[in-house]
């Protein structure tokens, strides 16, 4: 039985429409086009939901919510294993399949593409890059280099400090955020095109909205967090910091027990 593949779209076409559908009939390149997509909505853009939204925002209620939230991911079973199968490797595969489209590809800045959707997609491709570096480098630093939170969650916040009290380290945090909020937000506003689930130009548009409001979200959230360890006094980053608590609110129970 014969069956209908539609006409492939050309090259005008694409320009005009703004996001190349994914079609069947491709080789290869529609597989791993189809898991490029999907892994940056899962597990890369979950993992980094969850990141920002949840366990860095711990650091806005202090040093000890914080270093719980530390202590409680450590306490995974095969927590290692975990984070290599379902975070860094997809975010390998990611970011370097998609240095390998971006080589491949054309940039279309200048042709007879809508500005809005042309300069938002050519600012996705260089946020996805800056974000890879970023991310790479931060997971580098606070994993692997210097003290092992697992092992001492109470040293996290003071490391994290430790970091943030470097001038470039601080610029470099906050354009990997505002990059990662990028890249996720309106790369899922491209997920939903590219696999047919926002359909019309009337759709697209209005989830176009909700992506905008979720990346404000995420770089909100996770400005708020970094001003957190700024503006907290210094915590410890010794691995005898394993308990950290927080003092007592002056004329609270708690400290006038602590004055007899």
């Amino acid at each position: 039985m014969a069956s209908y593949n539609p006409p492939l779209t050309t090259t005008s076409q694409k320009i005009e429409d703004g996001v190349a559908a994914l079609r069947v009939g491709q080789g290869q390149q529609f597989f791993w086009r189809r898991l490029h997509s999907l892994t940056g909505i899962i597990p890369v853009g979950v993992f980094l939901l969850e990141h920002i939204l949840f366990s860095n925002a711990t650091a806005l209620n202090g040093p000890e919510a914080y270093a719980n939230q530390v202590k409680l991911l450590g306490s995974l079973p095969l927590v290692t294993a975990i984070e290599a199968v379902f975070i860094w490797l997809p975010i390998a595969f990611h970011g370097l399949y998609g240095f390998y489209i971006w080589y491949r590809g054309d940039s279309n800045v200048g042709a007879a593409y809508p500005w809005t959707g042309n300069w938002m997609y050519t600012l996705q491709r260089w946020t996805g890059a800056i974000a890879f570096f970023y991310i790479g480098w931060h997971v580098w630093h606070l994993r692997f280099a210097g003290i092992d939170l697992h092992a001492h969650p109470g040293a996290s916040f003071g490391k994290v400090q430790s970091e943030l009290m470097i001038g470039w380290q601080l610029a470099f945090y906050i354009v990997g955020l505002v990059s990662a909020s990028w890249h996720f937000s309106y790369g899922l506003w491209l997920f939903c095109a590219k696999w047919g689930i926002t359909v019309g130009e009337r759709a697209r548009r209005r989830f176009l909205a909700v992506c905008l409001a979720l990346f404000l979200l995420i770089t909100g959230v996770g400005l708020a967090s970094l001003r957190s360890f700024l503006i907290t006094p210094r915590q410890p980053v010794e691995v005898n910091a394993g308990q950290l608590q927080t003092a007592p609110a002056p004329g609270s129970a708690a400290a006038a027990v602590g004055k007899h």
